[in-house]
């Protein structure tokens, strides 16, 4: 039962008054601590029945399968008019003894469900050699309990709650998994505006920053700034921007990630140049390194509060740092101040990103997130080829204090919104997470088990198998479900050998993505008009027009446990009357800003000036994979007569089927290691769950 009391609790409540039982082949002596570790990890209330009768050797071996089985029979015969959820895993013999007991029982069970320790990516579970003898019982296996939920509501015919509330959307507060951050669950009352695009985006920053003043703050969280960026054709730039608020007397706070050196730590010098310059004007900026070993802080925000008009309080998060090659427009002909990349992105790339404005309640929660990583008590670095450099040039290594924070803005919108992170666990513990927070995993593991009709994401690195599995768990639970996934070419990285490595995680997880759903699947990349590529650095999804989600974490296993993540999760309360209205199907209806989201996107995209042709799911799918087959055709054929519209691309990698052998066992352990670790625990890797 490791790893699976998210998936009984809402067994649980789904079956109302159907009864729990907790089998155990330990010995009676310890039930109680038993009962402990159930109730501390948030199982519902049962009953523990322990079959063991000592601590002889031969249940470590399976000896007590005869004893399970004869547990399960002694509740068969007490509650004869009861069918059986028997839920367990494969790494022992909870397989042979369910299946004896369905051999036997035939007509008393129901589902067989079992968390999947060793089969992990097989779509069908081989339960034993007998398993075609079951008859009347479905059997679904998933690696989690977050996963095997909707297989088995699917089983017992239980739909998915129509007309859903918030709550079927978002995490609770149990849900998160951190019962020591001072976040709200979620707020109400919101105003969400994306802003596609760098030059949009800091457009918007640079008015805001141009009107804090005395008693504003101004804190801003980053992966690299860059003081010399510019915000605007004529300015100001970034340090401009920061410095004049601090020069009128607003308190500016800043933490950029401490990169690490060498080819890995190109962030050093810039963010440095940046702590200094702001420090200098009476801004504090810390760097910080408080990470895992080849971690970092991939977090970007900037919030702007004023005590005395608090409806102007403003946040932005998602995944635009204040950086060079950043502030690009729709034309994508790329940022002057451009950074070096991939040549096949030529001299100027283009870069597509979305940030989102955040106005009302939320904001509140957003400084919370600052906060509790600036009042950390753990040094921010204490690597000497960081202190010493530090000390040198004068930069801060310790917060001064915060005053108190502002109440929370009045209520300005319609959107309700929910802040996800991602931190490790790693000594010293972050006090704001010592166990750590994946709360951005299992946001989007809930979200995607409720699709139904149309998985719309963009990402820089869909690369990872244990992310790619959530999906392809989605397209096999629904058969009606389409995904379409806009990503970057190649990687913009100059080191072949780190493109390699990237690319490789990259394709097996679009293999697994593809197996599962077929041509429902599409996969996109993006190029101007010139022909050349747009690097996708967008990190978003929206799912059946309802639940949409823009942030800094992408969609791999470095992004969902090892670095410092945030992502802003956006359920708006109203409703978009254009047809379809529900294309879910659940009742939940099309939400203006996740359906508004998703049509800005595909507009630009595709060259289209209106939306008729987008906003069903399943004519949007055919809309998309039209349009890129004219411009592939027209590219195979030599670019002769006029350029079809639009500028998506069909993505070749993941078609290729299996890697070359030297991929898969030289490059593999590099790249799992390096460039996608785990950030996860041993044991919760081992469950493989968040």
């Amino acid at each position: 039962m490791l790893a699976m009391p998210r998936l009984i609790r809402a067994l649980s409540a789904d079956l109302g008054s159907a009864p729990v039982f907790y089998l155990t082949a330990f010995p009676s002596v310890l039930a109680r601590p038993i009962t402990s570790l159930l109730r501390r990890d948030g199982y519902p209330s049962g009953t523990l029945l322990t079959m063991g009768r000592n601590f002889a050797p031969r249940w470590v071996v399976g000896g007590s399968r005869a004893r399970k089985l004869a547990g399960i029979e002694h509740l068969a015969d007490r509650m004869p008019n009861v069918r059986w959820v028997l839920l367990g895993d494969d790494g022992g013999h909870d397989p042979q003894v369910f299946v004896d007991f369905a051999c036997r029982r035939r007509d008393r069970l129901a589902v067989i469900a079992l968390r999947q320790v060793f089969d992990v990516g097989r779509s069908k579970i081989n339960l034993s050699s007998r398993a075609d003898e079951i008859v009347g019982a479905a059997l679904v296996g998933a690696p989690n309990g977050e996963e095997l939920l909707p297989l088995v509501r699917a089983a017992l015919g239980i739909g998915q709650p129509r007309e859903g509330s918030v709550a079927d959307w978002f995490l609770s507060e149990f849900e998160r998994g951190n019962a020591a951050t001072r976040l709200r669950a979620w707020t109400e009352g919101n105003a969400v505006r994306p802003l596609v695009h760098g030059h949009v985006y800091y457009d918007a920053l640079a008015r805001v920053l141009a009107a804090a003043g005395d008693g504003d703050s101004v804190q801003f969280v980053g992966w690299r700034g860059d003081a010399d960026e510019l915000l605007a054709d004529g300015g100001p730039t970034v340090v401009e921007a920061l410095s004049g608020a601090a020069g009128r007397g607003a308190r500016v706070r800043g933490l950029l990630w401490h990169a690490h050196t060498g080819a890995v730590g190109s962030q050093v010098g810039p963010n440095r140049m940046l702590a200094l310059a702001v420090g200098k004007a009476g801004g504090e900026v810390l760097l910080d390194q408080r990470v895992l070993p080849f971690g970092c802080h991939h977090q970007k925000m900037v919030i702007v509060r004023h005590p005395g008009r608090p409806r102007d309080d403003v946040a932005f998060v998602g995944g635009i740092d204040l950086d060079h090659g950043s502030r690009d427009d729709a034309d994508h002909r790329g940022d002057r101040q451009s950074v070096g990349a991939d040549p096949v992105y030529g001299p100027n790339p283009a870069y597509h990103d979305v940030q989102l404005e955040l106005q009302g309640p939320v904001v509140r929660e957003a400084e919370e997130t600052f906060r509790e990583r600036w009042q950390n008590p753990a040094a921010v670095s204490r690597l000497p080829w960081h202190v010493v450099p530090d000390r040198i040039h004068g930069l801060p290594r310790t917060a001064s204090p915060l005053p108190p924070a502002s109440p929370a803005p009045p209520a300005t919108g319609t959107c309700s919104v929910q802040l996800l992170r991602t931190y490790p666990r790693r000594r010293p513990r972050y006090p704001y997470a010592p166990s750590g927070e994946r709360s951005i995993a299992l946001a989007y593991t809930k979200a995607l088990g409720r699709a139904e009709q149309l998985i719309y994401i963009e990402d820089q690195y869909l690369w990872s198998f244990d992310v790619a599995r959530i999906f392809a768990a989605a397209l096999q639970r629904s058969s009606r479900l389409r995904v379409i996934a806009v990503v970057p070419r190649r990687p913009d990285n100059e080191n072949q050998f780190y493109n390699e490595a990237a690319m490789l995680g990259h394709a097996e997880a679009l293999a697994m993505v593809r197996e599962a759903g077929g041509d429902r699947v599409q996969v996109l990349d993006v190029e101007n008009l010139q022909g050349l590529p747009v690097y996708v650095h967008s990190k978003l999804c929206v799912v059946d027009d309802v639940w949409a989600a823009v942030g800094s974490d992408n969609f791999n296993t470095r992004s969902w446990t090892h670095d410092s993540e945030l992502t802003v999760a956006v359920l708006d309360t109203e409703r978009d009357p254009r047809a379809p209205t529900d294309p879910g199907g659940l009742g939940d209806g099309a939400r203006r800003f996740a359906r508004e989201l998703r049509l800005t996107l595909m507009r630009e995209h595709l060259d289209l000036d209106e939306d008729d042709d987008l906003l069903d799911p399943t004519g949007a799918a055919e809309t998309v994979r039209k349009s890129a087959a004219e411009l592939d055709a027209w590219h195979d054929g030599g670019c002769h007569g006029p350029r079809p519209a639009g500028r998506l691309r069909s993505h070749p990698i993941g078609k290729e089927g299996k890697l070359p052998a030297r991929h898969r066992w030289l490059t593999a352990p590099i790249y799992r290691s390096f460039l996608d670790p785990d950030g996860r625990p041993l044991d919760m890797r081992l469950r493989r769950t968040y």
